[in-house]
């Protein structure tokens, strides 16, 4: 062989070799199935529903932006007063997101949750990026995770400025924000031929007022449970699915919810 060609053969094959090394995907979106929505301790939408997300990555893998919504295929009724009746409401939610990781072990993260399920149906005029918090469905939180082991994530939120509800009124009528904390500890306890079994616990409190977003009084034991993850193998596709059992003891809630990841 001519050693021009040669040298092309083998260039060609490095630019192969490359492309096949760089995973790197500047966007990228995701699909989930679940039977219902919970979030830490709370049962979001109680029935059916389909999430997704479209992401923005930096080739480096330090930042993430992204947007993350949800529609179910079930709705809860809301009251609304000039009707004098209850209106079916679907699930519906739009939530901008960005991530920062410092390192493999630590990342902040910012999160502007927009649930506007029933906003319309009760009677209220919808303004998607108002954050009046009266209105009661906008809010910011600040999040950090650490891992102090493989294993074991550390996670802490605080909820900025006290939206959706997260206040108290005042004699006066003023009202006073809690900044709501939430800590929480996940740890991967138990892994057998591809099952994967987690234990975590979370916990609210304010510093501020007698209560919190996720709480009636100061704090409280919130979120306590175990997920099992294990992929499910349909031909040459693996579809990753997580169970997880989850316990609100202030709330006296036990759920069971199933999570199927589509892409």
């Amino acid at each position: 062989m001519p050693i021009l060609y040669a040298q092309d053969e083998k260039t060609e094959r490095s630019e192969v070799d490359r492309a096949i090394k760089d995973d790197y995907k500047m966007f990228n979106a995701g699909g989930h199935l679940k039977n219902m929505h919970i979030w830490h301790g709370f049962v979001v939408h109680q029935g059916a529903m389909f999430a997704t997300n479209l992401e923005f990555n930096t080739r480096n893998k330090k930042f993430t932006f992204g947007v993350w919504g949800g529609g179910s295929f079930t709705s809860n009724d809301v009251y609304n007063p000039e009707a004098d009746a209850y209106i079916s409401a679907a699930y519906k939610e739009f939530s901008i997101y960005t991530v920062y990781r410092f390192s493999d072990t630590f990342f902040i993260e910012a999160v502007t949750h927009n649930n506007y399920t029933g906003v319309e149906e009760r009677g209220d005029t919808l303004a998607y990026w108002s954050y009046d918090k009266r209105q009661g469905y906008n809010f910011v939180d600040i999040n950090f995770g650490y891992k102090i082991h493989p294993s074991t994530l550390l996670y802490f939120a605080t909820i900025i400025g006290g939206g959706s509800g997260d206040f108290e009124v005042q004699e006066d009528g003023s009202l006073q924000d809690s900044y709501t904390h939430y800590f929480e500890v996940k740890s991967s306890v138990w892994e057998h031929k591809g099952y994967k079994l987690s234990l975590f616990a979370g916990g609210a409190w304010s510093f501020i007022t007698n209560k919190t977003f996720y709480t009636e009084g100061q704090g409280n034991l919130i979120n306590v449970g175990m997920a099992l993850n294990r992929d499910i193998n349909i031909g040459q596709y693996k579809m990753p699915v997580e169970v997880t059992a989850m316990w609100n003891p202030e709330k006296e809630i036990t759920v069971l919810s199933l999570d199927l990841t589509l892409f």
